[in-house]
């Protein structure tokens, strides 16, 4: 399943106004902070995203949300996978964009 470019566009509005670059990862296309991943519109349906891994749990209480999971792996904290039918107001899509953004401003910049 290729990305959803309608999501894709979505995130581009909400991160108007912000440095990020672009980069396809995860079979999905990335938005990219000081070179590290905020959110991605996922190729398996929804958003990634990556978060405080001393948040996940927490976050993984919020309707629509799962650990991501990359093929066998086990899942990794501080990446998410929002269902897209948690995300399809522009409200609650800006939430998990600005939470990807927060986390990755906080890492070091590639």
């Amino acid at each position: 399943m290729a990305y959803d470019e309608d999501l894709a566009n979505r995130v581009r509005e909400q991160l108007a106004g912000t440095r990020v670059s672009e980069k396809k990862m995860f079979g999905g296309l990335a938005f990219l902070v000081g070179g590290n991943m905020a959110v991605a519109a996922s190729g398996q349906g929804g958003l990634l995203v990556r978060v405080d891994p001393a948040e996940s749990d927490r976050l993984l209480d919020e309707p629509g949300t799962a650990p991501m999971q990359m093929g066998r792996r086990a899942p990794m904290a501080g990446w998410l996978q929002v269902a897209a039918d948690a995300i399809t107001s522009d409200k609650a899509l800006a939430v998990w964009v600005q939470r990807g953004v927060t986390f990755a401003k906080t890492l070091p910049a590639k």
